[in-house]
This record gives C-alpha cells, structure tokens and sequence, in this order.
C-alpha cells in the first residue's frame, strides 16, 4: 500500500472515531448497527484494515454525516503526475483500443512505425 493510500485510510479511520464518540456510540454500538463485529470497527478506526466505499458510505448514515465528512481537513497529497498514456483523451484510448486487438504480428509492427514517423512528423513540425 503507498503512502498517501496509508495515509487517507488512517485519517478516515480516525475521523470515524472522532465521530462515534462525539455521538457517545461505543466501538459495538455502530458495529451492531453495520452488522459486523467490533474488532471491525476497531481495524477500520486503527486504520488496520481499509473501509470499502460502500461500507463508508454505510458509516456516513449510521454516524449521521455525508461521506466528505471523513476526508475533511486531510492534508493535500504533492501534485498528481497526469496519466502518460494519454487516459483523459478518448481518441487515444479509441486507438490503444484498437491497436490491442490486430492479431497480426506484422502488421501491428507496420502500425506502430507509422504512427512514430506520424508523431515525429509533427513534433519536428511544431518546434519550426
């Protein structure tokens, strides 16, 4: 598990003990309302084990909050590297896509080449 995910889970963890208590429910009062057992409660509250979406939103309305209840007041993570295989652009996924599925072992290769020539074509293009 990374860093920043350890360090969210335990800040949901704890925020949903801060939570329980300031409602005055202990640990096997919101694990009975969950239907799951205390030491449940406790691995999510440690931040042991990590609390699923569905299961957070479960906490959000036995705890009486919304859901960014949880994540309020966490510390910003450093700045997110943008997706290098080009995920936010549908054209490029369209093309990966396609690519994936030419069986054809020359032929895929054939692609490939004309699509770098293509790209160098117009990186030379851009910087004149």
């Amino acid at each position: 598990m990374g860093k920043v995910a350890k360090r969210v889970d335990d800040h949901v963890g704890e925020r949903i003990r801060e939570r329980r208590t300031m409602m005055g429910l202990t640990q096997e009062h919101l694990a009975k309302a969950l239907d799951i057992s205390y030491q449940q409660v406790q691995k999510y509250e440690t931040g042991a084990n990590r609390v699923s979406a569905g299961r957070l939103y479960e906490i959000a309305k036995r705890l009486e909050v919304d859901v960014a209840y949880f994540f309020e007041n966490l510390e910003p993570s450093t700045t997110s590297i943008p997706l290098e295989h080009g995920g936010k652009n549908r054209s490029t996924i369209e093309l990966v896509r396609n690519y994936s599925e030419i069986d054809e072992p020359g032929v895929r290769s054939a692609v490939s080449g004309l699509i770098k020539s293509l790209a160098g074509k117009e990186r030379r293009r851009k910087s004149a």
